[in-house]
């Protein structure tokens, strides 16, 4: 078959997108007269996307006959839903407003000319469809006297509110409203304060936030040291404060509502690759991606549940292919942007970094039929996520010696050649070796790497239900639910695996299906196999133990962040809260949030039957404390 007919054929492909996906496509992402009516189909989308990208290949030589094929590579991947880009990308690739990424990092210094040229710079990226992240650690605390007027500072909180109050004044791209992260360092005098910020949660209603933990702080808690917290700007200790109360502060109000979060800011900045450029201090809105200030990253996500074999198992061979291609596209997001403001453009030029992650991990698991919560998935995660950085980084070499490396690469850590060793390959993986990373490490000082970072773990919560996918690495939420979507309308949703089981063995039975409804579940359900429900495990089925080991595991071959909810019962204690934080920073993860069930009235999903509702194919959605984490970000 020909170029040209083979082309044809992939241009034909129809997308299969689900029930929900379609809603979603039709309500945020297509284009729309001024009649509000949808003027292109999701395979026009996709079409648009496709092409756009692929033009980025026209500022390195190529041809349209090499880009139109390219497009025709792109839009495959895309319609067979084994790979999809953040939604600022979908939304806004080839259209006028042309802001392609999920994320930024903004600063804040302690100077009201910069608290509110940060302020004007996120308006304008929420209005082209993009999240920020923000640490409010350098700013004065509430009372310490300006000097230059003799006034008093009302503290970072409070900026945090201002900040939310324009947030909320503005819509994104006419499709999204803005999501923020606030941030703050555990020694700053306000963060009693902080800890307790949405205690209430009608206030800070665009924030999400998240503590950043030293090290130092970690230790004394363990110790029940003192622990000094210091004036941001003289760094004199203002106050002394038991380690363990404040770290029990976090945990009762993260116990109530599900943050803040936390931020191993240590161990973020020790994987920093251009510590030269600054420290990190803040991430994305989810938490997954840390950023120098005026940075942004590009995200995408590959369907792990489509690269599985005729046989039923885990295609590495595709997943390598698939890999190199998204690489591609990404890097290309990057030549393509039309970035809000020059600072960021700068940065994002200067280090181009990107984070391909996975959506449809539950999915994989489930048809390979390997419980969630046991070490067959823990060591095929390691080896998936390992698998993928590795031919993350051989494609960013190809793309490097095509293209260049990263403007920034002389002063990174890559260039001193072995630090990719000394990260990863004194823990090989089954299929990556240490003399794979030695030989992956000389390559990179040879020509260099086209982007600082090339992986990352989303949520992927709209564009894993626009795929019919379990959410990020996620495990199955629930096998049925309750859905509130966008109307306020309630579904009753079947997981499709779920539902295809079911059939098979002639039990879709409507009362079966109300019982699963109540709890999420199967393991009260003695009608159902044992072996079965062994495999058909839910998040709250999951211990919080198995759930952080799942998210170390593609932590340790991830160069950004892993979003992950540390799911909990209701019941859960306080304490089981401080444990799995501990294990959490003992296992290495860059960051934690915890949900237990039912702490907050507005999560997305409830376990309940929804009566006279339509049982429907279920997507996994966003994660219940997730509202503004996964929507907004990617």
């Amino acid at each position: 078959m020909g170029i040209t007919s083979k082309h044809s054929e992939v241009s034909a492909l129809t997308p299969q997108i689900p029930e929900n996906g379609m809603t979603v496509l039709e309500r945020r992402y297509l284009i729309r007269d001024e009649h509000g009516r949808a003027q292109e189909t999701p395979a026009d989308l996709l079409r648009r996307v496709a092409r756009f990208i692929a033009e980025g290949d026209f500022a390195y030589g190529k041809t349209e006959a090499e880009v139109e094929l390219l497009a025709g590579q792109f839009y495959a991947l895309m319609a067979q839903l084994e790979f999809l880009p953040n939604s600022p990308t979908l939304m806004n690739a080839g259209r006028p407003l042309g802001q392609l990424s999920a994320c930024f990092v903004l600063p804040v210094h302690d100077s009201m000319e910069s608290i509110f040229e940060t302020l004007k710079h996120t308006a304008l990226i929420h209005q082209s469809g993009g999240g920020t992240g923000f640490s409010f650690t350098h700013l004065r605390p509430k009372g310490d006297v300006v000097r230059s007027t003799m006034g008093v500072s009302s503290g970072p909180v409070s900026f945090m509110e201002v900040y939310n109050a324009a947030t909320e004044a503005i819509k994104q791209g006419g499709a999204r409203r803005g999501a923020n992260m606030g941030i703050l360092q555990i020694d700053h005098p306000d963060i009693e304060g902080f800890i307790s910020a949405k205690d209430d949660l009608r206030k800070v209603t665009n924030f999400n936030i998240s503590v950043t933990v030293t090290d130092a702080f970690m230790q004394a808690v363990e110790m029940d040291g003192d622990f000094p917290l210091r004036h941001p700007n003289s760094g004199k200790v203002l106050k002394t404060v038991k380690a363990r109360r404040l770290f029990e502060q976090i945990v009762d109000c993260a116990w109530r509502t599900g943050e803040p979060g936390l931020v191993f800011i240590d161990r973020v900045n020790r994987d920093n690759p251009t510590p030269l450029l600054g420290e990190i201090e803040s991430t994305n809105p989810c938490g997954e991606v840390p950023l120098l200030p005026y940075e942004a990253c590009n995200l995408g996500s590959i369907n792990l549940g489509k690269m599985l074999n005729g046989q039923g198992r885990l295609d590495w061979d595709k997943l390598a292919q698939t890999v190199y291609l998204t690489i591609h596209f990404l890097d290309n997001v990057i030549t393509q942007n039309r970035f809000p403001i020059p600072q960021i453009q700068e940065m994002v030029e200067g280090n181009r970094k990107i984070g391909l992650g996975v959506m449809g991990w539950a999915d994989c698991l489930l048809a390979l039929g390997i419980p969630y919560d046991s070490e067959e998935a823990v060591l095929l995660a390691r080896d998936v996520a390992a698998w993928m950085d590795y031919h993350a980084k051989l494609a960013s070499i190809e793309l490097a010696k095509q293209r260049g490396a990263f403007p920034n690469f002389d002063g990174s850590l890559y260039a001193k050649g072995d630090w990719l060793v000394q990260k990863h390959g004194q823990h090989p993986t089954q299929r990556i070796t240490h003399k794979s990373w030695e030989t992956l490490s000389g390559q990179i000082e040879r020509f260099g790497l086209r982007n600082t970072t090339t992986t990352c773990i989303a949520p992927t919560g709209t564009i894993s239900i626009i795929a019919g996918a379990s959410g990020g690495i996620e495990p199955v939420f629930a096998l049925a639910f309750t859905r509130n979507v966008m109307d306020n309308t309630r579904m009753l949703e079947v997981h499709p695996q779920f539902a295809a089981w079911l059939e098979a063995n002639q039990l879709n039975r409507p009362e079966l299906l109300e019982k699963v409804a109540n709890t999420g579940g199967l393991s009260k359900l003695e009608e159902v196999p044992e072996a079965v429900r062994r495999v058909f495990v839910t998040s709250f089925d999951i211990a919080p133990e198995w759930h952080v080991r799942m998210q170390a595991a593609f932590q340790e071959f991830t160069d950004n962040g892993v979003s992950k909810t540390i799911n909990f019962p209701e019941e859960a204690s306080r304490e089981a809260i401080a444990e799995t934080y501990r294990l959490a920073f003992d296992l290495g993860v860059k960051g934690i949030t915890v949900y237990r069930n039912n702490s907050r009235q507005d999560q997305p999903m409830s376990l309940e039957a929804a009566p006279q509702s339509k049982p429907m194919p279920a997507q996994e959605p966003e994660q219940p404390n997730q509202a503004i984490r996964c929507v907004e970000c990617d």
